[in-house]
Parts: C-alpha cells; structure tokens; sequence
C-alpha cells in the first residue's frame, strides 16, 4: 500500500468491501491465514497459488461480494507488482552478472588472503554481507557454499564456525536490508523512506551479525561439531574465465546504488527543501530504481566486460538472471494483492481501532504478527507480506524514522525460527551434511536469534529517535 492509500485509510475516506463486525472480521483473517498455511505446509501448494486462494477465502469468510474481492486482490496485485518489481529483477540481473564474472570470487579470495585463524568467521561475516546485498538468500547460499567448505577443510575448522557467520550475514542482508525483496514489499506498503530505512537497516544489521553469526557460532560449533562434508566442491565461475573484475571495482559496483540511497536520505535532512536543486537532483539520483539501474549499467562494464565478456554472453546473463524470480514475483504480488483484501475488507481499520485499547507498542505488534505467520508457513515473504498488510494502518501517524522501524520490526519477525516447513531449512541441512535435529541447533537457533536481536534494537531505537 502506498503512503496516499495509508492517509486515505487514516482519513476514513477509502469505503470498506464490507461491513462485517470486528468478530467477523477477525475470524476471516484468522481463516484466511490458515487457507494460506494449510496449502503450503500440508498440501505443498505454490505459495502464489495459496496466496490467492487465502484472499478469496478470506472476502469470502468476511461476507464481502466476490467481485470486490477480486477487484482488491488484482488491485493489491498490480500496484506491488509495479512498486518493487522492476527493482527485485535489477538486483537479480545484478547478482548475475556478480557471480558470472567472477566478481563475487574476486572478493571473496582477496578478503580471505587476509584473513586467518580467529578472525576467519569475522571474514566469513563480512563476505556474506557484502555479498548478500544484491543477492537473493538462496542465490547467496549456493554461491558461498564453495568458499565455506573450502575454508573449513584448508583450515581445519569446524563447518559451524565457519558455515554459520555466512548465512548469518546473508539472512540479516535479507530481512533487514532493501533492496531486498523482503525489505522493499514492507517499505512499499507502509509508506516507509526507502534511504531512511536503509540506514536505520544497516545500524540494526551490524550488532545483529555480529551476535548471531562469530559469537553464537563459537557454542553452534561446540553443540554440533561436524566437519566439512566429503563431497565434490562445486565448480566456481570464475575458474572458466580466463580473467575477472578486480577488487576495489567491483566492491565499488555493488555499493553504488547502497552510495545513492544514503546520499538522498542525507541530502533530504540536511537540506529539507523540496524545491531545492540539489534535493531535486538526489531525489532522482538516490531513488531506488535509478540507483540500482546505474549499478546494473556500470556492471556490464566494470564486472561483464572486464571479464571479457561479449555483448551476446551478457545478454545471456540478464536473461539468466531474470528467469528465477518469475515464482519470486508472483508471490510478492499475491501477497500484495492479499495485503489489499485485507485493507480493503476493512481489517486494517479494525486493528487501527483495536490497538488504540491495547497496551502492546504497534513495533512490538508488527515484529508478533511477522513471527506467528513465519512459524505457520516457513516463508518469510508470505510473513512480511501478511504482516505488512495488517500494521500498515498504524503507520499513518508514526514518524518518518517510526515507519522505517515499523518496517524492520516486520523483517525481524518474519526471520524467526524457521524450520521444517522452510525451504532454508532444508538447504541448509543438505549442503552442510546435518540431521534435522542438528540443523535447528543451529541453524534454526541462529535465525531465532537474528530475529530477538533486531527486534529488540528496533524497540531500543524508538525509544531514541
């Protein structure tokens, strides 16, 4: 939902698709979430496919007509679709074009030649978050997973040590950090400052990876101390190029668009003239598509073409990149399309009118509702989308810097404790060779703790600023 919808909602002028009672009301959303989580835990459906049909299901527990249902939830479709997907396919194309041409290899060894012993998983940290900032959780795993097996049989580490600081580093990049998915779906529904949230994101992410990744990594490594397991290492990119980008280039290519975000989030509070020419020129500079546009640009240059890549082979990788996130934008779309049921069925103003009796802070709230959906369907998009969708009313009276918050208190809460039914889950323990029982030790254990940290920098922040 965009910030015109949310002071529409707050302004009472947006006309309900039903009238329904708070009790009816409540009992369609509790039974349009269940429709979502009995389809993907128990009967394994797409979470596109259970995303609409839990809209349907709930207008139609809330007793609102069919075809207003529909409108809604094609409407809620639409509008997130043409908010954050042309985004998410800019970060696909760059995270392609970072491991194609070796760049992602070009860091990883280069921090790696300076690194050594106790400061390994503070190197391991740092990889995956520098990594992880254009890339998808999922592409980030497979893409380090090489470097962590090898660093762990070269040095003869604990897998855990070593394995636990990356995916920390990338989970904390992916709930808290736009321009991922996650991050970009809540921003754009609670009518949050992509730049202000970006920074707030950074300062809640570092303590975050530091707990949850080289700390807790010293008892995840003592209660399951298995080694590197004995499998082929996967061929690495960068082995059938005959060169790649260098270091300081492409560190420089992945954090422009980060650059251009800050710089607007600056220049907007130094500044504060909307009229002025130097906001102007940021305002364009520093938003979100054209800041990562600029990246994607530059990248064919300074990662495609320094690894010699012909004009067709980069073709072929835009292409590449671009085929995995068709299921990745079809979710974020039906979530947002029933993110919009639910405003327009008249729940986001029931919680607005609920809440204003409750004692429990709307942060608190958001970070709670992300964790109840994250533990019901293992998906952290279906949890942000959800979540979002129901807080974003309590939005429209926060702060710039509040409604920022309230976007990472989501994030935090829809990384907590994933498990079995969390397709993570399941990467994870196969990658790393680990039992199901293992793999919530530690993985499942780490996630947690991602999630209570940020969540609990979130409410320290507001109290603050």
């Amino acid at each position: 939902m965009t910030r015109l919808s949310v002071e529409m909602l707050a302004a009472d002028t947006v006309e309900p698709i039903t009238s329904a009672g708070h009790v009816q009301l409540g009992i369609a959303v509790l039974a349009g979430i269940a429709v979502i989580v009995l389809l993907i835990t128990k009967y394994k459906l797409h979470a596109f496919l259970a995303l609409t049909v839990g809209s349907l299901a709930l207008g139609a527990f809330a007793g609102a007509p069919l075809d207003k249902v529909i409108v809604s939830f094609t409407t809620g479709l639409g509008t997130t679709v043409a908010g954050v997907g042309v985004l998410i396919a800019l970060g696909a194309i760059l995270g392609k074009l970072l491991a194609d041409s070796g760049g992602a290899d070009q860091i990883v060894d280069t921090i790696l030649a300076r690194a050594g012993g106790r400061s390994m998983p503070w190197a391991m940290v740092l990889i995956a978050s520098v990594i992880g900032l254009p890339l998808f959780f999922e592409v980030g795993v497979v893409l380090l997973i090489p470097v962590v097996l090898m660093v762990a049989k070269r040095g003869n580490y604990s897998l855990m040590r070593i394995g636990i600081p990356a995916l920390a580093g990338l989970s904390v990049m992916h709930g808290l950090v736009p321009p991922h998915p996650g991050p970009l779906i809540a921003i754009d529904a609670v009518g949050a400052n992509l730049g202000v949230t970006l920074a707030l994101g950074v300062l809640v992410a570092i303590p975050t990876v530091i707990i949850a990744g080289p700390v807790f990594s010293r008892f995840a490594a003592r209660w399951v101390d298995v080694p590197a397991p004995d499998r082929m290492i996967p061929q690495r990119a960068s082995e059938e190029l005959e060169r790649r980008p260098g270091f300081g280039v492409t560190l420089a290519t992945i954090l422009l668009p980060v650059v251009l975000m800050l710089s607007k989030a600056l220049v907007d509070i130094v500044v504060d003239d909307p009229e002025h020419g130097v906001q102007r020129v940021f305002d364009v500079v520093g938003s979100p598509l054209i800041a990562l546009l600029a990246s994607v640009l530059l990248g064919f240059f300074t990662l495609g073409r320094a690894a010699g890549f012909s004009k067709e082979r980069l073709s072929q990788t835009v292409e590449k990149g671009l085929v995995p996130i068709a299921g990745i934008l079809l979710i974020v779309g039906a979530g947002g399309g029933f993110k919009q049921t639910l405003i327009d069925s008249g729940v986001g103003r029931m919680i607005l009118e609920i809440s204003e009796d409750w004692s429990v802070p709307a942060l608190l709230l958001a970070w709670l509702i992300a964790v109840a959906i994250r533990l019901a369907t293992g998906s952290a998009t279906v949890a942000t989308v959800s979540a979002a969708g129901l807080v974003a009313p309590l939005a429209a009276d926060m702060s710039t810097a509040h409604t920022a918050l309230l976007v990472l208190a989501i994030g935090a809460g829809s990384l907590f404790f994933s498990h079995v039914n969390d397709a993570g889950f399941w990467l994870v323990k196969e990658y790393f060779g680990l039992d199901v029982g293992q793999t919530i030790k530690t993985w499942s254990v780490m996630e947690t703790i991602i999630s209570v940290v940020a969540g609990a920098m979130v409410l320290l922040l507001s109290l603050i600023i």
